[in-house]
């Protein structure tokens, strides 16, 4: 009984190891995070007030942004944080978006709560190793979008930010998206945007077949 206990576990921690391993959106992810936060240090920065990081677009006109603690955040664990003025001079009332949303001081978020834990680290918190505990604890929130060869976290009501793969290669190195229906259905003309695109995103359905969906994308090269 024991020897088949032993050979149990065994079996179980090899198939952990070997699933970890296995998890190459996961792992690679965080190697091109990393690349990202390493290719323009100026846009990233820690954010006190939110407890986390945040990665700005070039333009200043919108912000990535990840906690350090899932138990010390208040409202959101990623989200994006952008300037409110383009879409309201496009028609948006705010006072009609969805209950979601967050508008203070001329600023829109939009976001998710990721969990409640208490993370942990070996050393002071850095940028990356918080976007580390993201995938550890949060892979399902972590994607692969393989018509843009980007990653990206889920923010949740159709809302992403996503990173290229590979930036040497892609001419859209970081792309902020927004799921355009509650905008519209507040009286933003998505179209008259200015600094954000309206167009559709080709992106692999529930059976992974590729279909095609509206976004409103403000995107970077950053070289």
């Amino acid at each position: 009984m024991k020897i088949k206990l032993t050979i149990l576990f065994v079996l179980f921690a090899f198939t952990v190891f070997s699933c970890s391993k296995l998890d190459v959106v996961g792992n690679d992810s965080a190697r091109a995070f990393n690349n990202l936060l390493q290719s323009a240090p100026q846009l990233v920065s820690e954010d006190k007030a939110n407890n986390g990081w945040s990665l700005s677009a070039p333009s200043g006109g919108a912000r990535f942004i990840w906690s350090k603690n899932f138990a010390e955040s208040s409202r959101f664990d990623v989200m994006l944080e952008f300037d409110a003025a383009p879409f309201i001079a496009a028609g948006l009332d705010s006072s009609k978006l969805p209950g979601y949303f967050v508008f203070k001081d001329g600023l829109l978020a939009v976001g998710t709560k990721l969990g409640k834990e208490k993370l942990s680290y070996n050393g002071e918190a850095t940028p990356l190793a918080s976007y580390e505990q993201i995938v550890k604890l949060k892979r399902a929130s972590i994607g692969y979008h393989m018509q843009m060869d980007h990653y990206g976290i889920n923010l949740g009501n159709g809302n992403m930010f996503e990173w290229a793969k590979n930036l040497a290669a892609n001419d859209k190195d970081i792309v902020f998206v927004l799921d355009p229906a509650p905008f519209i259905a507040a009286g933003t003309d998505p179209a008259k945007i200015e600094g954000w695109t309206f167009t559709k995103v080709t992106v692999d359905d529930e059976n992974g077949k590729p279909v095609q969906v509206d976004k409103i994308l403000s995107l970077f090269n950053l070289k």
